[in-house]
């Protein structure tokens, strides 16, 4: 299997983007691509690296619906180091993003921090994501050990009758 066609099938669409792999999971698929800030079609795109696993999607969105963001928020108001470092990890998303943008490029540029954030935790999943592709994130660690380990049994993704696509047999392990 190609990481093009099976970060498609974990997305749900064509990538808009060429698919460079940041992360992979123990079962050695997608779990993190890194996108460039402008797509194909030269649309600017604030969020530097993509979290396409299913199952870390799927535990974030949870944690997200919980109050998350509200608990991450409260996090970094009770802590100024981790303020600090908040900051910092923005501050390095920016400009590791903004420095793949062409000097020369005249059109629209992507802004914010992580997520297109201008302040603050936007997403979940895009903090997560700069922390799993190997980035110095303080909350996006704080979302990984909130999680749990990402230990699927069998791969989401599967070549099923010659084509790739949703493993039936994929499930979310049991914690």
């Amino acid at each position: 299997m190609d990481d093009r066609s099976v970060v498609a099938v974990q997305i749900g669409r064509q990538p808009r983007s060429p698919v460079e792999v940041s992360s992979r999971c123990h079962l050695d698929l997608p779990v993190v691509t890194a996108v460039p800030p402008l797509l194909d079609d030269g649309t600017p795109f604030p969020t530097r690296f993509w979290l396409g696993c299913p199952l870390a999607v799927l535990r974030i969105s949870r944690l997200e619906s919980a109050g998350g963001i509200a608990a991450a928020e409260a996090l970094l108001a009770g802590d100024p180091a981790l303020r600090v470092a908040f900051t910092e990890t923005t501050r390095r998303y920016a400009a590791e993003r903004d420095r793949l943008i062409s000097a020369d490029h005249s059109g629209p540029r992507p802004t914010g921090g992580v997520g297109g954030a201008r302040s603050g935790v936007k997403c979940l999943h895009a903090q997560y994501a700069d922390h799993a592709a190997g980035n110095v994130n303080p909350i996006g660690e704080w979302v990984h050990g909130q999680i749990g380990p990402l230990d699927c049994v069998v791969p989401c993704v599967a070549v099923i009758a010659e084509t790739v696509d949703r493993n039936p047999d994929w499930k979310e392990p049991l914690a």
